[in-house]
């Protein structure tokens, strides 16, 4: 038996849990009548969530205030159809965080107001599963919303369910997505070609710039190459100082100092482009 501990709304408590503390609990009329430190029986809501910060439980309360709890009810629908897609518990921060994105998204897509994702591309090459998740389930919210969620916003909700699942902060997500983006820009200048984003060896550099950044975050380095450093230096010149210029500006934009290592693995990356385009 659980006991209630803050009622949000007829149909929303917050409540004390014997395993997992404080839990939110939705069914339809479990919360009316009902008192602070008064048992609930948990077998009565049709869903239940962890909320453990306070900030996200004064957030989900904020969030009730102007989201209809039918809105809610669809969300908390789709974040389960993600917890059974991935075979696992996502973070209790996409409750409040995805929620109130979507929320306003549709009242923009409504009121006829456009949505630009200009990071959409590397969003999905960085996150495949979570961007392949979003697309499929999105068609399931533009039934239930009546709505045509464009593919800008697709790029977004990946981000959100990528954050979940990895609780990473979904500012520095969306800081590192900008500054791979930012990283191909230059590569582009530097070596004077355009590069094909339906080229594989486009999927393998943003792929490697975010798992590189992945690693410098973490601090998991990949193993020293001193000997193969020292090939590359003079076979791919050109390819190994871009490589350099690009490390430089993630240890600026990072705030970390980044091993050599890092510079040997995307020389690599950065020769698998067409050579042919290469101003050598």
């Amino acid at each position: 038996m659980l006991s209630v501990k803050k009622i949000l709304n007829n149909n929303v408590v917050i409540a004390e849990h014997p395993d997992y503390q404080e839990v939110v609990l939705i069914g339809k009329g479990l919360g009316f009548g009902k008192e602070p430190g008064q048992e609930i029986a948990g077998d009565k809501a049709e869903k239940f969530f962890v909320l453990k910060n306070e900030d996200e439980q004064q957030q989900y309360m904020n969030l009730l205030e102007y989201v209809d709890e039918e809105f809610i009810g669809i969300m908390n629908e789709f974040i389960e159809k993600l917890e059974t897609r991935f075979k696992t518990k996502l973070h209790e921060h996409i409750h409040v965080g995805l929620t109130d994105h979507l929320y306003f998204a549709a009242k923009r897509i409504r009121q006829g107001q456009g949505i630009k994702n200009p990071f959409l591309h590397e969003t999905e090459l960085a996150y495949p599963k979570e961007y392949a998740a979003a697309m499929e389930l999105t068609e399931w919210l533009n039934e239930k919303l009546d709505i045509r969620i464009p593919d800008g916003e697709i790029g977004f909700i990946t981000l959100h369910i990528h954050s979940a699942l990895t609780n990473r902060n979904l500012a520095e997500i969306n800081h590192h997505t900008q500054l791979v983006s930012e990283l191909i820009l230059i590569i582009e200048d530097y070596l004077k070609i355009k590069i094909s984003r339906r080229d594989m060896n486009y999927l393998r550099l943003v792929r490697h710039l975010h798992h590189a950044i992945e690693r410098i975050q973490t601090e998991t380095y990949v193993e020293n190459q001193d000997s193969l450093k020292k090939v590359l230096q003079v076979e791919y010149p050109v390819c190994y100082n871009l490589s350099w210029k690009l490390i430089k500006i993630m240890q600026q934009r990072l705030q970390v100092s980044i091993p050599d290592a890092e510079a040997v693995y995307l020389t690599l990356h950065l020769q698998r482009l067409d050579t042919t385009q290469l101003n050598t």
